[in-house]
């Protein structure tokens, strides 16, 4: 790949805007965030940055946080001279955000899914890296950036979620080096770690606690899912920061080879996540035109709960687990 394009783009453009997905992971925010104080250190130009749903209360200890626009804040009529996707693997993944990167002069897509398209002028897609941020972390190694605490607390935040804190098998000898490397610049890992995943609230626990014990399990336990209901989130106060983690709750269990929860949705759809530890579960939700990692991916399906998950247990039966 030649990095030097991003260089030359972000010298030429004065109004810059970097995106995250929708339902924000670690992942996209940690990027968003790095890739703001990376261009700010070695550019000495200030972005804006948009997330188009609400930013998980956990991600808000990070630099330049209280930066991040909603969509109600951003200016939608503005013609940015570069707006950069980062971890988007598909450009509606931005949602009303698209309106400003259709707009844009010229549009840079950074992400780590092997289902991207490379839909923007100029695409950074590797789908060897762990996560966006370790892509990130060595386009600015390759460019010679300085890569300041700030932007190390952000892409360390990035690769460790989307590693789940290094033990998923996207954790390369590659990964272990961008991060040694950061913490070397000075990334606290313990205050790090009790941030990210020690800091959940009370209903939180409760809520995923009665998730959990609502589960149903099929083919030897080989198998395992829940529902959430609106009536479930109303029940312990929950918003969506309480589904987060909820999924790999139920693929921990010995047994478990594949595990999805079903979320009901307001619309009347009903929103998928799976994980899996053999299975390619991407390749089931690309049946439902949704997608994501072999062993992490989502979906939708315009249908009630249990017709839904009917569906879905039918695709998954398809396969030999």
């Amino acid at each position: 790949m030649d990095f030097s394009k991003l260089n030359d783009i972000i010298k030429e453009s004065k109004k810059i805007l970097v995106i995250s997905h929708v339902n924000p992971d670690g992942d996209t925010i940690g990027s968003m965030l790095g890739m703001y104080s990376a261009i700010l250190d070695n550019f000495k130009k200030k972005i804006d940055m948009l997330a188009v749903s609400k930013v998980p209360e956990i991600y808000k200890f990070l630099p330049n946080s209280k930066l991040i626009k909603s969509l109600d804040e951003v200016d939608k009529s503005l013609v940015y001279d570069l707006v950069i996707n980062v971890d988007v693997a598909a450009r509606d993944r931005v949602c009303d955000g698209e309106i400003l990167f259709e707009k844009a002069k010229n549009t840079v897509n950074i992400d780590h899914h092997k289902t991207n398209i490379s839909y923007a002028d100029v695409n950074f897609v590797d789908g060897e890296k762990s996560s966006t941020g370790e892509n990130l972390f060595y386009i600015f190694k390759n460019l010679n950036w300085k890569i300041s605490l700030d932007t190390a607390k952000c892409l360390y935040v990035a690769i460790l979620t989307d590693t789940g804190s290094f033990r998923f098998d996207n954790t390369r000898p590659e990964t272990l080096m961008a991060v040694a490397e950061l913490v070397k610049i000075g990334v606290p890992v313990v205050e790090t770690y009790k941030n990210v995943y020690e800091s959940d609230h009370k209903n939180l626990v409760l809520f995923q606690g009665y998730c959990v014990s609502k589960a149903k399990f099929l083919k030897d336990d080989k198998i395992a899912y829940t529902i959430v209901y609106k009536k479930d989130m109303e029940k312990f106060s929950a918003n969506d920061e309480c589904m987060e983690g909820l999924t790999e709750k139920l693929r921990a269990i010995v047994t478990t080879e594949v595990a999805f929860v079903a979320k009901e949705m307001k619309s009347g759809h009903t929103k998928f996540s799976f994980r899996s530890k053999n299975i390619d579960v991407a390749e089931i939700c690309s049946v439902f035109s949704g997608g994501g990692h072999k062993f992490a991916a989502g979906c939708t399906i315009n249908a009630k709960p249990e017709d839904a998950v009917k569906l879905v247990l039918d695709e998954i039966q398809k396969r030999e687990i």
